[in-house]
């Protein structure tokens, strides 16, 4: 269990606020002789495929990408599901915006990952982020997925699993800055013991990888304190730079 997630109780947003082969080419004479050569062993060393979750370790940014924040991965302790199957929703073509404030991947993906980002204890609230590696074309449609959501969602949807319920009151598309190939970002609102709390999350997709970015002050959440949490701008701007 590798992602966090925002829960419907103050409880679990509380404590979520405290955080965290080689390649080959079919089996021919020619290859078998070459391989009994001299530097054939270090040639295919130099061609082992890199995986899509190495891949996506490399991208993903570090504390040394983002003066003054601590990036480290969340805890798995109260996730909201460990996969997209264990979340059922009242209206299916909500369900990219429930996995995208859950740190759940959208989509099909290859292989995926969650970091989460803050700024000296719990000011500012957290701002998460999930890479997400796709096949071809896999990326795109997981994108129109969530584009269709957002248009679609307006007024609110509600998401269980397992760890609970969260009622999201509404739904709202938010300008954002164009990155990489495609980008959106949206902004959803959400009632915990009578208090409204904003959310605000945003895409990044470059070729087939796709950032995913959610920002939630928890504290504010458990304490039953109004919030209205941005995503770091500094934390964006260094991922999406890591994306290229």
């Amino acid at each position: 269990m590798k992602r966090s997630a925002l829960a419907a109780s103050a409880l679990s947003v509380a404590v979520l606020a405290g955080l965290t082969g080689l390649t080959a080419c079919g089996g021919g004479d020619s290859e078998t002789d070459a391989a009994d050569k001299p530097g054939a062993k270090a040639t295919a060393s130099r061609t082992k495929k890199v995986t899509p979750a190495e891949r996506l370790a490399k991208l993903v940014i570090t504390k040394a990408d983002v003066g003054g924040y601590n990036v480290e991965k969340p805890t798995d302790e109260f996730v909201f599901a460990k996969s997209a199957d264990e979340v059922t929703l009242d209206k299916k073509v909500c369900a990219p915006l429930a996995y995208a404030m859950n740190q759940l991947p959208l989509g099909e993906p290859q292989a995926d990952l969650t970091r989460v980002a803050s700024k000296g204890g719990l000011v500012g609230g957290y701002t998460y982020v999930t890479l997400t590696a796709y096949e071809d074309g896999g990326a795109e449609s997981a994108m129109a997925g969530l584009s269709k959501a957002v248009a679609s969602c307006g007024d609110g949807f509600t998401a269980k699993s397992k760890s609970g319920t969260s009622p999201y009151d509404s739904v709202t598309a938010e300008p954002t800055t164009k990155a990489a190939d495609e980008s959106l970002a949206f902004k959803s609102t959400m009632t915990v013991l009578g208090t409204t709390h904003t959310l605000h999350s945003a895409a990044v997709r470059r070729d087939d990888v796709i950032a995913v970015y959610f920002s939630v002050d928890g504290r504010a959440i458990a304490e039953s304190r109004p919030s209205d949490t941005k995503l770091s701008a500094a934390v964006v701007e260094a991922q999406n730079a890591k994306l290229g």
